[in-house]
C-alpha cells in the first residue's frame, strides 16, 4: 500500500472508529435506554433533546475559534488527540446509568463530554479531506470514508445486539445472558455500551494516528499566539461572509438539514419506543437496517457526487428526506398513513423499518456529499475554520432541532407531534440551496 492510500485508509478509519457514538449512543441503544430509564417515552424525549442541545451550544461557540486557531499553528493531530480523549471518558462515563440509582446529570455530563469530542475531532478530520486528493476524488473519498464509517457501525451495533444488550426477558438477540457476567436486572449489558464505545474508539483510531500526517505547512506560529489571533481572524471571516453569497446559503442551509437530520437519528429510538412499543432489541434491528442502506448509499453518493457535483446528490436525499419526516407523524400503533390498524398488525412495525430504511440511505448520501460541498466553497488557506464554521451551522447548532422537539413534546404531550419541526428544517434548507452555486462564489454568473 503506498503513502498517500494508507493516508486515505487511515482518514477513513476515524469514520470508522467514531461511528459507535452516533449508532449506540445517541441513537439506538441508550437513546431508548433513557426512555424506560425514566419511565415516560414523552419525559425521556424533553430531557434528552434538552441534555443534547446545551452540549450543541458548547459545540457552537467553540468549533470556529478553535479551527482558526488550528490553521494559524497547523497542529490538527494534537487537538484530534485531546478530543478523542474527551470522547472516551464520556463514553466511558455512560456507565453509571444505572436502573433505580440514576444520577441523571452526571449521566448527560459525561454524555455531553464524549459527543463535544466527538464532534471537535470531526471537524478537524473533515478539514484533511482536501489534501487527500483532487477536486474529481474527493467527492469519492468522502463517499467511500462514510460507508466505511457505517460499517463499522453496524458490526459495532450487531456485537452489542448479540453479546450485550439485554431485551425484555433479559436476554441478548440471540438469546443468551450478557456476556463477561453482567446482569440484566441491573441492565448492565446496556450500560455496558458506554465503555464498549470507548474501547472501540480507542483501538481503532490507532490506523489513524500511525497513518495520517499532515502536510508541511509554512509560515505557522504557536499555540498562544495563535489563539490571540483566533478571534480577530474569526470576526474577519464572518465580516466577509454577506459578500460571499453561495458560502452564505450553503451554510444556512446545512444548518437546517444537518439539524433535521440529526434529530431524526438522535429521536427515531426514542419514537419507536415510545409510540410503538419497542423493546431495545427491536430498535437495534432497526439501526441495523439504516446502518446498512446508510453505508451503501453513502457509497454510491460519493460517486455519484464526483459525477454530478454534490448539490445534485444533496437536492435528491432532502427531497427523500422532506417525505419521509412528513411520512413518520402518520405512523403510530392504532394507524398507518391514516388507515386503523389492529393493535396486533404488523404493518406500522413493517412501515418504520421501510421509513428507517429510507433515512439511512438518503442520510448517509446526504452527509458525505455535504462536507465535499464545503470544501468546494470553503476558502483553502482556512479550511480547518471554514469547517468550524460548517460544524456551527450544522452538528455544532444540534440544539435548534433537540430544543424544539423537546418543546413542541412538553407542549403538546404527543411524540408524534414532535416531530414535526423536521419536517420545516428539512423543506427550508432544501429551499436555500437555490441560492449555492455549484463551484462556490468564485464561479462566474
Amino acid at each position: 500500500m503506498t503513502t498517500a492510500a494508507r493516508r486515505i485508509w487511515g482518514w477513513f478509519f476515524f469514520d470508522w472508529a467514531s461511528q459507535p457514538y452516533n449508532t449506540l449512543l445517541l441513537t439506538f441503544i441508550f437513546g431508548p435506554y433513557m426512555t424506560s430509564l425514566l419511565g415516560s417515552g414523552t419525559a425521556a424525549q424533553t430531557v434528552w433533546g434538552y441534555g443534547i442541545g446545551a452540549a450543541g451550544v458548547l459545540i457552537a461557540i467553540l468549533s470556529p475559534l478553535l479551527g482558526a486557531v488550528a490553521d494559524r499553528s497547523g497542529h490538527r493531530m494534537r487537538f484530534i488527540a485531546v478530543f478523542s480523549l474527551m470522547y472516551v471518558l464520556g463514553a466511558w462515563g455512560i456507565w453509571r446509568a444505572a436502573p433505580g440509582d440514576v444520577n441523571l446529570w452526571s449521566v448527560m455530563i459525561s454524555f455531553g463530554i464524549g459527543l463535544i469530542g466527538m464532534e471537535f475531532a470531526t471537524t478537524f478530520t473533515n478539514a484533511m479531506l482536501p489534501d487527500l486528493g483532487t477536486p474529481q476524488e474527493i467527492g469519492r473519498i468522502s463517499g467511500s470514508g462514510w460507508a466505511f464509517g457505517y460499517l463499522g457501525g453496524v458490526i459495532a451495533l450487531i456485537l452489542v445486539l448479540t453479546l450485550l444488550a439485554e431485551g425484555a426477558t433479559g436476554q441478548t438477540l440471540i438469546g443468551i445472558s450478557p456476556i463477561l457476567g453482567l446482569d440484566p436486572e441491573l441492565r448492565e449489558g446496556t450500560r455496558a455500551v458506554g465503555p464498549f464505545t470507548a474501547i472501540w474508539y480507542a483501538v481503532f483510531m490507532i490506523p489513524f494516528f500511525l497513518w495520517v500526517r499532515e502536510p508541511r505547512r509554512t509560515n505557522t506560529i504557536g499555540l498562544i499566539a495563535a489563539a490571540r489571533h483566533a478571534v480577530p481572524d474569526l470576526r474577519r471571516t464572518l465580516g466577509s461572509l454577506p459578500g460571499r453569497k453561495s458560502l452564505s446559503a450553503f451554510l444556512l442551509s446545512s444548518m437546517l438539514y444537518r439539524d433535521a437530520l440529526n434529530g431524526i437519528y438522535a429521536f427515531g429510538g426514542i419514537y419507536a419506543s415510545g409510540v410503538l412499543g419497542w423493546s431495545v432489541t427491536d430498535v437495534g434491528v432497526f439501526g441495523i437496517l439504516a446502518a446498512v442502506t446508510g453505508a451503501i448509499f453513502a457509497w454510491l453518493g460519493g460517486r455519484a457526487d464526483s459525477r454530478f457535483g454534490p448539490q445534485a446528490v444533496i437536492v435528491t436525499c432532502l427531497v427523500i428526506l422532506t417525505a419521509v419526516a412528513a411520512g413518520i407523524v402518520f405512523v403510530s400503533r392504532d394507524a398507518v398513513f391514516g388507515f386503523a390498524v389492529p393493535p396486533e398488525s404488523r404493518l406500522p412495525d413493517l412501515a418504520f423499518y421501510v421509513l428507517g430504511a429510507l433515512i439511512g440511505a438518503a442520510g448517509g448520501a446526504l452527509q458525505a456529499s455535504s462536507r465535499t460541498m464545503m470544501v468546494v466553497q470553503a476558502d483553502p488557506a482556512r479550511m480547518t475554520e471554514a469547517f468550524g464554521l460548517y460544524a456551527l451551522a450544522g452538528k455544532a447548532t444540534s440544539f435548534i432541532a433537540p430544543l424544539s422537539i423537546g418543546l413542541v413534546t412538553a407542549l403538546t404531550g404527543s411524540q408524534s407531534w414532535g416531530i414535526t419541526p423536521l419536517i420545516l428544517l428539512f423543506a427550508l434548507g432544501l429551499i436555500l440551496l437555490l441560492w449555492v452555486k455549484p463551484n462556490g462564489d468564485g464561479e462566474t454568473e
